[in-house]
Order: C-alpha cells, then structure tokens, then sequence
C-alpha cells in the first residue's frame, strides 16, 4: 500500500484525542488541544462563536475554494436528575444506544471541573436478585442509571460533592489497537476523522506543498445534534466532510477502504463532487466503496439543508457498530488520507 503521510502521528494524534472527554456541548478542552496542533504545524485559525475551529490555506488556484471538517465532539449524556438514593438519571446528548454503554465507565463532569467517577447499570441489574426481569428489561434512559463511586446513600450526599442536574457525562473510549490492525473505540466516530484532518496539514507541511484549491478546514463541536458547522464563507464552492462510513447489513462499507457517500437521510451528495473523488481514488489506486446511509447525517449536508449554497461531499473510513464500541482497521485510515491527498 502506498503511503504518502505520517500515518504513526495520526494514530498517536487519534490515541491522545480519544482519551479527551468531549460529548457534545463540553468539547472545550479537546478543541483546545486540536488548536494547540494547528499551531504546532503552523497554520493559523480563528474560532467561531461556538468554540469551532476554522482555517483558511492559500492554494495553487485559490479562485475555486474547498472546505473539509471534521467534528471533535462525541455522543453522551447529561444529568437529569438526582435519584432519591443518590443515584443518577441520564439524558442522552446524540445517538446514545443505551444497551450498548450498559456496564460503562463513565465520568461525570461538575462545574468546578471536578470529574467523578461511576458506571451505567440497569435499575435493576442483577440476575440473583431480579432474575429473568434483569435480562429482560429495555435498555433506555428510564431504565438505566449511574452507580457513583463515592459513598453515597441519598440525594444529598451526591449534591455534596457538587453534582448538579445538567452536569455533562462521558463515557470511558476503552480504545485498543490490535496487532491485526482494528482500531477499537467508543468514539472513532469522529476523531479518528479530526486525527485525519491533522495528518492531512501535516503532509502539506512536511512536503512543503500547497493545495490545488483554496482550502477552508473546520472542525466542528455539534455535529451529534445536527447543528456542527453554522459560519460558511461566503465564497465557499465546496464541502467535503469528513465522517465515518458505515459497515453493516445495509450498508456496503469495509473497514479496510475508505467510503465515498452517495446519499444519506438528508440529501443526495453532489453527484460531480462523487465523481471526482472516485476519480481520484482510482487514479491513485485507493480502495473504496461508495456507500447509501439511511439514518446518518454529516456536517455538510446539515449545512446544506440550512440554505447554504455550495456543492457538498462526504468520505471517511468505515466503521463497525456505530455509536456502540465502534471498530475500524488501520488501512481504511490510510485509504481516507490518500484521498484527502489526491483530491484536495
């Protein structure tokens, strides 16, 4: 397979990144960590009014310009209430499956900026005490509950140590890295995907090279709740996000390939932006499949059903299990930032 960039910095870039809590509405400290690594590599960036990043690289032809992004923030949870018995009731923030982070480790983020430590169990979760109704009950955010590691036996104790309704939850990455080269994580959906977009500048700094185009990078912080990029420039021709692809019974994505999206639940993606990156991908011998999502939308078509006017693309490496403990395989990294080269 034919390498063009530093794929170890990605992966050492992905491993630090996931290991940053940062569920949707609290990404503050991975932003700034992705902020610190824009400037390493010497570009400079502005934030948004919501705390996104966003870039501006001169190209070779800067009278057509691009934009790529890619959104640091992950599914979670946030307190909705405090339980009688000191307990914890969730809310989710994005796509939370509940059956998939049951027996999670998780953090609950105070005010202070204390992190508190706990697990999601059932309400009732023990087979030798409620028998086949432990087995049996649905997995949802009535029936799921955080045990705090503190010792704690009323509502009073756990406001004593400063938890309060609308504190922010996360949930432990559990991120390995196989010998056989899966990538297994709670949340390569999207870092993994930011990691790329780092990899990308640093191949244009390492070589010393420019873009075709005139190139905008954005990475994002709601993208879970549908709201990630919200500040277009004006002058802005193109969108191509970068976002997982999916593995599964209706889905065509491989984990070893970079996806190409065709379509998903908002709108077709601009036919002649698929047929350009599918061009390149063959041209440069990069494996891919091109892909049709039914309950998945990215940054850029969020942005396009806002009214904004450009044409809009979509990529990124397959994943299995989405939003439950998500796998991908080294390859379909190094297939996405080949494309990332050839296109941009």
């Amino acid at each position: 397979m034919d390498v063009r960039f530093d794929v170890d910095y990605v992966l050492d870039m992905t491993l630090e990144l996931l290991s940053i809590p940062s569920p949707v509405g609290y990404t503050d400290n991975a932003m700034r960590r992705v902020g610190e690594e824009f400037t390493e590599l010497g570009f400079d960036y502005n934030l948004t009014k919501k705390g996104a990043i966003i870039a501006y690289i001169e190209g070779e032809d800067n009278s057509y310009r691009k934009m790529i992004s890619a959104h640091i923030d992950t599914i979670g949870a946030i307190v909705k209430r405090i339980k009688p018995n000191g307990r914890l009731e969730l809310v989710n923030v994005g796509g939370v499956n509940w059956g998939g982070v049951e027996g999670e480790n998780i953090l609950v983020h105070t005010l202070e900026d204390k992190a508190i430590e706990g697990t999601i169990v059932p309400v009732k979760s023990s087979v030798h005490i409620y028998g086949d109704e432990a087995r049996e009950m649905p997995r949802n955010a009535s029936t799921m509950e955080v045990r705090l590691d503190e010792i704690i036996t009323s509502k009073e104790d756990t406001e004593k140590l400063g938890v309060r309704v609308g504190d922010f939850v996360s949930f432990d990455p559990r991120t390995v890295i196989t010998e056989s080269g899966f990538i297994k994580s709670r949340f390569i959906d999207d870092k993994l995907c930011v990691a790329q977009v780092l990899g990308y500048l640093k191949y244009l700094k390492d070589n010393n090279v420019k873009p075709k185009t005139g190139l905008y990078v954005y990475i994002s912080n709601y993208e879970e709740i549908g709201h990630g990029v919200t500040v277009i420039p004006e002058n802005l021709d193109e969108f191509v996000a970068l976002d997982i692809g999916l593995v599964g019974a209706d889905a065509l994505g491989d984990e070893r390939k970079v996806s190409i999206a065709a379509k998903d639940l908002k709108t077709p993606y601009d036919v002649k932006v698929r047929k350009g990156l599918m061009k390149a991908a063959e041209e440069n011998d990069i494996k891919y499949t091109v892909d049709v999502y039914n309950r998945y939308g990215s940054d850029a078509t969020a942005a396009i059903v806002q009214g904004f006017d450009f044409r809009c693309g979509c990529i990124g490496p397959s994943v299995e299990s989405s939003h439950h403990y998500e796998r991908t395989h080294i390859d379909g990294l190094i297939e996405t930032v080949n494309l990332l080269i050839a296109y941009l």
